[in-house]
Order: C-alpha cells, then sequence, then structure tokens
C-alpha cells in the first residue's frame, strides 16, 4: 500500500507555515513612534513574533535600539535569541512562577507609557497561562488550581477564559487600561480560536470584555468545579469586573488579527486538492468531545469508502476531552484513537490529528506530542500487541497507545498556534490496486 504519511505531514505542515510570525506579523507592524515601542507579547508564538518585530524595527526601520524595549512571556522551550526584547519562557498549560513574575513586569511596563509611546502588543494561543497576575485575595496556588480543574473539565477554551478573565489583573482588558496612557495600544494577534474572538486571544487582555463575573459564576457551577472559597469571594466582588465597551482603557486601542486557522486550513486543503483529492472541508471552527467528533468523521469517511470515493476530510478548530481516567494524551490524541478504533477494519483510510502549536495536552514539555497519526500499519500493531483502543479511551490514556504503536506526531514547538488540524484520507481505488496486485 502507497504510504501517505509523507501526504499527512505536508498538509499539517503548510497549515503551521501559513501562521508563522516571520510570514505573516512583518506586514501589520505600524510605524516607528516619536518615543519607544514598548512591545509585550504572550503566547506559543511570542518569541518568534518579538524576534521578527525585532527585525522590522532594528533592520528595516533602522530604530536607535535604546527606542525599543519589552517582554515577550512563552511556553517552556518555545524561546529564540532576541536582540532588546527580554524572553522569558513560562508554565503552560499550568502557570508558573515565571509567567507569574513576567505578568507582573509586562504591566509595569505598560504603566511605564508615555503619551510618545507604541505599545506593541503580540498574541498567540497560550497568552492565558503565560500571563498569570491573579486578582486580589486569590492566590498563585488558588489560581493554578482553577486551571488544572478547567483543564479537566471539557469546557470549550472560550468558557475557559470567561473564568480566568475574572479572577486577572491583565486579562479582560486589563492590560489596556494599565498602558493606557500611551499614543496608541496595537495588539496583532494570532488567533487560536473558533470564530476567531478577539476577547478570547490570551483572554482579551486589549479589548472589551463582553463576559460578566456571573457568566463566570455559572460555569464554576455548571462544570461542578471545585474551587477555593477565595475564589468563589472574586467572582462575587463587583472589582474583578472586567473592561466593558466605552471604557476609557480602549480610546487609542487598535486590535488587528493577523493569522486565523481559516487560512492555515486553506494552505492545507491546497496540498490535498493538488495531490487529487476531493476535499471536504468541514470549517476551522469545530468544537466538541473529541471522540464524539471522530464519530461523525468516521462515518463520513466510511461512506465516502463504501461508494468508493477518492476524499480528503479536513477539519480545524479545537475540541476538548473530558478527562474521567488518570492517562495522559490531549484532545487530537484522543480523536485518532478514537477513530483507531471505528477503522481498524478498513483498508484505505488513514488520518493525522495535531495541534499546530507542536503540543497536543501533555505536560508542558517541549517534547510533548503535537498529535497522531493512524494507518494501517497502526491496525497490525494493534492486532500483533493486543492493544484495545476502547480500553485505552476508557482511561483518557492515548499517548500510551500511540507510543506502542510508534505513532505520536512529535513536531517540537512550531512557535505559532492555529488551533487543531486533522486530515483523514480515503482512498479505496488504491487499496483495491494493491491487493488485486498481491492476488
Amino acid at each position: 500500500m502507497t504510504d501517505r504519511r509523507p501526504l499527512l505531514r505536508a498538509i499539517f505542515d503548510a497549515a503551521v507555515a501559513a501562521a508563522h510570525p516571520d510570514v505573516v506579523l512583518a506586514a501589520h507592524l505600524r510605524p516607528a513612534p516619536k518615543g519607544k515601542v514598548i512591545c509585550l507579547a504572550a503566547g506559543k508564538g511570542a518569541a518568534a513574533m518579538a524576534a521578527a518585530a525585532e527585525r522590522h524595527y532594528l533592520d528595516t526601520l533602522r530604530l536607535d535600539p535604546s527606542r525599543l524595549t519589552g517582554i515577550a512571556t512563552t511556553r517552556h522551550g518555545h524561546g529564540v535569541p532576541t536582540r532588546r526584547i527580554r524572553v522569558v519562557e513560562a508554565g503552560h498549560p499550568v502557570p508558573d512562577e515565571a509567567g507569574l513574575k513576567a505578568a507582573d513586569e509586562t504591566l509595569r511596563l505598560a504603566a511605564e507609557a508615555t503619551a510618545d509611546d507604541l505599545l506593541l502588543v503580540l498574541l498567540s494561543g497560550g497568552g492565558s497561562a503565560n500571563w498569570i497576575a491573579p486578582a486580589d485575595g486569590v492566590s498563585f496556588a488558588q489560581k493554578q488550581q482553577v486551571n488544572r480543574a478547567l483543564l479537566r473539565s471539557g469546557a470549550p477554551i472560550g468558557e475557559m477564559n470567561i473564568v480566568r478573565k475574572h479572577l486577572s489583573r491583565i486579562k479582560g482588558g486589563r492590560l489596556a487600561r494599565a498602558g493606557q496612557r500611551a499614543a496608541e495600544i496595537v495588539t496583532l494577534a494570532i488567533s487560536d480560536v473558533p470564530h476567531d474572538d478577539p476577547s478570547a486571544i490570551a483572554s482579551g487582555p486589549t479589548v472589551p470584555d463582553p463576559s460578566t463575573l456571573a457568566d463566570a459564576r455559572a460555569l464554576v457551577a455548571r462544570y461542578n468545579l471545585t474551587v477555593d472559597d477565595a475564589i468563589r469571594r472574586a467572582l462575587e466582588d463587583p472589582r474583578n469586573e472586567s473592561c466593558k465597551p466605552g471604557d476609557g482603557a480602549f480610546a487609542r486601542a487598535q486590535f488587528e488579527m493577523i493569522a486565523k486557522p481559516k487560512a492555515s486550513l486553506d494552505a492545507a486543503t491546497k496540498v490535498a486538492k493538488d495531490a487529487g483529492y476531493e476535499v471536504i472541508g468541514l470549517g476551522a471552527d469545530l468544537e466538541g468531545e473529541a471522540r464524539d467528533v471522530a464519530a461523525d468523521h468516521a462515518r463520513l469517511a466510511l461512506k465516502a469508502h463504501s461508494e468508493g470515493k477518492r476524499i480528503a476530510i479536513l477539519s480545524g478548530g479545537e475540541l476538548t476531552v473530558t478527562v474521567r481516567g488518570n492517562g495522559r494524551g490531549g484532545p487530537n490524541q484522543e480523536y485518532a484513537l478514537a477513530l483507531a478504533d471505528l477503522l481498524k477494519d478498513t483498508s484505505g483510510i488513514v488520518a493525522l490529528a495535531a495541534d499546530t502549536d507542536g503540543a497536543d495536552g501533555g505536560a508542558g514539555s517541549a517534547t510533548d506530542p503535537a498529535g497522531a497519526v493512524i494507518d494501517q500499519t497502526t491496525f497490525a500493531k494493534m492486532k500483533s500487541l493486543g492493544l484495545y483502543p476502547a480500553a485505552y479511551l476508557a482511561n483518557n490514556d492515548a499517548t500510551a497507545f500511540f507510543s506502542a504503536t510508534g505513532d505520536l506526531l512529535l513536531t517540537g514547538p512550531t512557535l505559532t498556534n492555529v488551533n487543531d488540524v486533522r486530515v483523514i484520507l480515503v482512498d479505496p481505488a488504491q487499496v483495491f490496486r494493491t491487493v488485486a496486485g498481491i492476488l
């Protein structure tokens, strides 16, 4: 059988490349101000975005280096060399002390901005965990505990961020409030959220927030989150309400999306079409429980297979996992594991599911897997090793399963983040020719 893994990887790589800071940032950067450029960046692409901004201002515009300063807070292992903007590697998905200190310095730099300065805020996925500034009365440990509870709850990222925004001194528009004396606050963002909601990317530190404290309390109740009394008091305190439209903090604030999941999915689609596949695009904004979405996609693939169609099923978005076991994995690995269970008796269908940031779940390490691939070799390994996907699904232990089969996708940090890319290739005619040749 023809090995489709190189094609699966090429489709994924095209999606990632379309959103890399080196490709998307420079065209959106503003002219040098009278005073300083103060760059404040957060997220998995923060260091790469900061380095691209440095090249623009220092090399292209020849700005005096003394007029460029800032701090970029990124996930551990996602740092790159910079000249003027300090890079801090911090915890993700669970915040750590490095993120706590970096958020304080970020707020301090914003507050120091003058009427001659440009406050340049560069955001990418992961910023919510990287910038950790607990509201008054909430300890760092309590904020970490809330993050862990949210990650295990199965809540979509937008709902998780509603809770985070109301327990923070930097999220929900508060960074803009801290820096409102600047001549301009320009936020350039790489979207990692379904529907590209500015208030959800890194929990919207520089934009108005439509959600409320009441919304946050309702989510704590809906997901039955175990939280300390200090958290409950903070969510009752009107001083922790996020910044709303009309707040003076946004008088000179601009927000621009420089990379979206749809553009990356379009790039992936082109590779699949160029390889001769009819593409069924399911959109860049899918949400839902990973194993349930996998079941829907498996039905589409099996139907196409039964009809002899050569198709590629592509989707983006951000799936969730309601954690009930004690295994390791992430939404993409769980999706792939569910597919493996549903497609194990079918030849001619292969799939890849991975996060464009290079890390799917995991423990916050740069070596965490990006996702997983399945094909006929996966099914053969399952059979020879006596592996049962359903048992691993029950324990949310996709990483152990794909470690055993050798199918984890390991990319390392990609320095961007435009959600997940899932690809299913259905090629029944190829399988038929191969089988016929053997016979």
